[in-house]
């Protein structure tokens, strides 16, 4: 091999995603690879290359832009040295997109249609190419999700910690649409089909859709029509891990348990993955048991810890998110009983609210406390004396195990948010009916409030009455729509550096505010748009979806991109905590592999493409 075609060699072989691909493979590559010198300022494709192809930037910077119906040009990225173009490997690209060299640049080129033949044995390079920004994204985060499995601790622990009994049976006689309604009423994803009590089959969601509906089969054939027959057990004296990987060899997500060869349960892969939130129950059973708020202190001083154990195990953000937010719950409920025996009973009936992240279930350690009070309308003037010491006892409580006070203020020690549900119920008249700036900001926080201790039916119908509004007030939908894009993801990465909007690079990647905060906002607006109840953030995207305010599609592309970010922001934080640094959001590109740049890139595109979509809507 020449020096050149060596240095060609290397150069290819460590560029995602080519380093999955053999040595052969990489040759067959390099053999149909051409040597392009482009000059600062001139237009790409190069003259003399027609087809479809795929580019290399060996050295050199390129800029990409989309031209708008005027002839302005908007900057969408920059490609540098080991970056792939692949804006010109289709034939039908639009005419409105142009890139040009910033500086003179050499290129490899390879013909496109080449290239995918070269590369079709290895179904991930070849998708990674054939796929789109919310394809590949799908992939990446369902493999995130498989990891988050395979990674527990499921060795040590029986089958018998886990399995939900009794297992739900339907009659081999009876029809698809008996099980789909007994499915539907019991709120389960599966049955056990019997045939004069003997094991049959097994009916899924899965099946309902694949094998009936997708085939236009008659609801009012029997179940055995669908069902799958070969129905893999476990005993319960199995492990966790043993059902693991019967259920990952099979690729099935419901494992029917038996006891001494009789039916006993049903284990699912979401029992396996939920198994590390046992910590959590740990943890909150010793909050119940603390009596004073230097323990309750010193327990809190284990947040980090676990938060780092669940990031090393691979658990989702979501999952993270969920423990930590359960957990600050279980010290607010802890430190509002140590109140009570203070300063006695309440006088009227209250709800302690979350509001922000901790509402929405994404909390992670060391954030902020944001909280609030909506009491019974039967409350006196005199009564606010008992919850303002209520507030003063909580609040000071939570700073001490490390959730500062909040910034804003936004806490029921302030008299604004510590009112009576009437009050409440004019704050957010006045919000929606009156969008200016600091109502936005206020129904940012104030529209994600969750009941952690108290009367759950004085948020309950503040928020009914807020939801009839909010779904007929286009206007308030509007200024809330623009006032959610003001946050925009960067254009990608340069250099090791976060492209801006303004064409100026930054170092670090704020991940929060320019990456989950506008998929919080937009999930915001779809639910408030379609009277939607919910407040976590994924729980809302998934409710919205099929609606007139979001498709399907859209609705997974928006989940993919969250769940990527939150993984991204999960272990960065992990990082600085076992540091002993304090976590924050600001993401170096070096920090990561260059193929989870790309994956970060699809995000933004998922999260532009909606902001875009929603522009429209209401510009």
């Amino acid at each position: 091999m020449s020096t050149e075609l060596a240095d060609i060699h290397d150069f290819i072989k460590v560029i995602e995603p080519f380093n999955q691909v053999s040595e052969s493979t990489i040759g067959q590559i390099i053999n149909q690879i051409s040597i392009c010198y482009v000059r600062e300022g001139e237009p790409l494709p190069p003259q003399g290359i027609d087809k479809p192809s795929l580019y290399f930037l060996r050295k050199g910077a390129l800029a990409y832009f989309n031209v708008d119906d005027d002839g302005n040009d908007e900057l969408l990225g920059k490609y540098g040295e080991g970056d792939i173009c692949s804006v010109f490997c289709r034939s039908d690209r639009k005419e409105n997109i142009k890139v040009i060299p910033e500086e003179d640049t050499l290129l490899c080129v390879i013909d496109y249609e080449e290239l995918k033949a070269i590369i079709k044995d290895y179904p991930d390079v070849y998708a990674f190419f054939m796929n789109t920004a919310g394809e590949r994204l799908q992939s990446k985060v369902a493999s995130i999700n498989e990891e988050a499995i395979v990674s527990s601790t499921l060795m040590n622990m029986s089958i018998a910690d886990f399995y939900h009994s009794p297992a739900v049976t339907i009659n081999c006689e009876q029809s698809i649409q008996d099980a789909a309604i007994k499915m539907t009423e019991l709120g389960f994803s599966c049955l056990v089909v019997v045939d004069n009590e003997e094991l049959a089959g097994i009916v899924t969601d899965k099946d309902l859709r694949r094998r009936c509906i997708a085939e236009g089969l008659s609801v009012s054939q029997p179940v055995t029509d669908i069902m799958t027959t070969n129905l893999q057990l476990i005993d319960v004296n199995h492990s966790a891990h043993d059902a693991l990987i019967k259920m990952t060899s099979q690729r099935i997500h419901h494992l029917p348990v038996t006891k001494n060869g009789k039916l006993a349960g049903m284990v699912t892969v979401t029992d396996l993955m939920n198994q590390e939130g046992l910590n959590a129950v740990n943890m909150a059973s010793t909050i119940r048991k603390a009596n004073t708020v230097c323990e309750l202190a010193k327990i809190a001083a284990l947040l980090p810890k676990l938060q780092i154990r669940m990031a090393k195990l691979g658990t989702t953000a979501d999952h993270v998110g969920k423990t930590i937010s359960a957990i600050t719950g279980s010290f607010t409920m802890r430190l509002i009983d140590m109140a009570e025996k203070q300063i006695g009973p309440a006088p009227v009936p209250y709800a302690w609210m979350a509001a922000g992240s901790q509402a929405r279930q994404e909390q992670f350690a060391h954030s902020d406390q944001d909280n609030a009070l909506i009491i019974s309308d039967d409350m006196k003037p005199e009564d606010d004396k008992w919850f303002a010491d209520l507030a003063k006892f909580v609040s000071d409580g939570l700073a001490a195990c490390n959730f500062i006070y909040c910034p804003g203020n936004v806490m029921a020690t302030n008299p604004k948010w510590r009112q009576p549900a009437k009050v409440w119920a004019q704050y957010f008249d006045k919000w929606i009916n009156q969008p200016e700036p600091l109502a936005l900001m206020n129904g940012s926080i104030f529209f994600d409030l969750n009941t952690v201790c108290g009367d759950e039916s004085l948020l309950a119908g503040v928020r009914e009455k807020m939801l009839l509004k909010t779904q007929t007030n286009t206007l308030f939908i509007a200024h809330l729509s623009g006032n959610a894009l003001k946050l925009r993801p960067p254009l990608g990465f340069f250099r090791d550096f976060v492209l801006v909007s303004n064409g100026k690079n930054k170092k670090a990647l704020d991940l929060k505010h320019n990456g989950i905060a506008p998929i919080v906002d937009l999930a915001r607006i779809y639910a408030l748009s379609e009277g939607i109840e919910v407040v976590n953030t994924i729980d809302r995207l998934r409710q919205a979806a099929g609606t007139p305010s979001l498709s399907s599609k859209s609705a997974a592309n928006l989940i993919d991109a969250y769940e990527f970010l939150g993984m991204l922001r999960v272990e960065h934080q992990a990082r600085q905590l076992q540091a002993n640094i304090d976590p924050d959001n600001y993401l170096l590109p070096k920090e990561i592999s260059r193929l989870e740049r790309e994956h970060l890139k699809d995000a933004f595109k998922v999260i532009k493409t909606m902001q875009s979509s929603r522009q429209t809507t209401y510009s």
